[in-house]
């Protein structure tokens, strides 16, 4: 299928059942947080214009990033429900998430799930070979944030119809419309309509849900730096902090596990949009030229959109590139934890070498330093 023969949009009946996955969602994380929770919101009104001037698909200049902590497993959710009703209802103006494959898509009914509320698959490393900074649905979140519809896969298999299989298509669409995390799964390319074109990408840098009193984060991944060195043009980039939630799921809650605790005090503040030139250009510059350099011109003289050769995988300067961007980013959502009255954290706690300590046996539950891990 050539790109100008691509739908504008998914079909009728996917974007049907979207609205209603999100907007239950919404709902549902809106009614605990305003109904159950004591809940407060700091900088909302400054984000909220942001989505205000995204609305218009086709007006849009570039992508969202937004980035933040991660201190539970209801931590998408509840960010998101913050937000008023009147923006639940559309998903083309909603986040995209980063999902783990093998805790939400494990099966037909799961995938559907997550796919219809826009959660990409994507591979742990510990529980993954397929897993890490340079897999399929990176290059996904990538396009997203870029001026598609980029064209999908001809080659992507055949999705399996067993429910145990998490493949899915949206069967209203060309079937082609699909991309593969590791080579044998099907699952739909939101890259590949113009309606997603400059969207909205939220990440957990941390890729752990991280629990301590004295409310630390630890060392961001690099993923975060690939959405920003390599999606065009550079997307507007906000931090957020969140509090609470780490309260309403603690790792140490006994029976019933499954439910979130009400009552708790709740805070989400949404930090300042960055100025990403004078933030990320020098980066940026750096990282096209060798970017240039290396993989030459793609398709219509612009480069592949999140295909990258070995050397720009592993060379010295792309690693070296890509820990300078996410140390910023970092600092960036530091800066709004600061502004929330926390003092400034061990240098040491931003640092991968601080946390080998943990070994790679025990990676989830209560830590050395009375912190509470959890692979999500």
């Amino acid at each position: 299928m050539r790109p100008e023969e691509q739908p504008a949009s998914p079909s009728l009946p996917w974007r049907t059942s979207s609205v209603f996955t999100m907007a239950v969602v919404g709902l549902l994380s809106r009614g605990f947080l305003y109904g159950l929770s004591r809940t407060e919101t700091h900088g909302l009104d400054r984000f909220l214009k942001l989505l205000d001037e995204r609305k218009d698909v086709e007006g849009r200049q570039r992508g969202l990033v937004t980035v933040s902590n991660h201190v539970s497993v209801l931590d998408d959710p509840m960010i998101w429900g913050t937000l008023p009703i009147r923006y639940l209802f559309n998903p083309d103006n909603l986040r995209w998430g980063l999902g783990s494959y093998d805790l939400c898509f494990t099966n037909k009914a799961l995938s559907t799930f997550f796919n219809l509320g826009q959660v990409l698959p994507t591979h742990r490393s510990l529980h993954s070979k397929f897993g890490g900074l340079f897999q399929p649905t990176v290059a996904q979140a990538i396009r997203l944030l870029s001026a598609g519809p980029f064209h999908p896969n001809d080659s992507a298999t055949k999705a399996n119809k067993s429910f145990r299989s998490p493949d899915i298509s949206d069967p209203f669409s060309n079937g082609h419309l699909t991309f593969s995390t590791n080579g044998t799964d099907t699952f739909p390319s939101p890259s590949a309509y113009l309606s997603r074109k400059h969207s909205w990408v939220h990440i957990f840098p941390e890729g752990k849900v991280h629990q301590q009193e004295n409310h630390t984060m630890r060392y961001f991944k690099w993923g975060v730096s690939r959405l920003i060195l390599e999606s065009e043009p550079c997307p507007d980039v906000v931090p957020i902090w969140i509090e609470g939630p780490q309260e309403v799921m603690h790792e140490s809650r006994e029976f019933p596990r499954f439910l979130p605790r009400p009552l708790r005090d709740v805070s989400i503040t949404f930090g300042d949009k960055l100025d990403v030139e004078k933030v990320f250009g020098d980066l940026r510059a750096r990282w096209k030229r060798l970017h240039q350099r290396d993989i030459g011109p793609g398709p219509e003289g612009k480069p592949e959109m999140g295909v990258l050769s070995s050397a720009l995988k592993y060379a010295d300067e792309a690693v070296e590139l890509r820990k300078e961007c996410t140390v910023l980013v970092r600092n960036a959502v530091l800066n709004v934890r600061r502004q929330r009255g926390w003092p400034d954290e061990d240098p040491k706690g931003g640092l991968a070498e601080t946390y080998r300590e943990e070994g790679v046996g025990k990676i989830e539950g209560q830590m050395k330093d009375g912190s509470w891990i959890k692979d999500t």
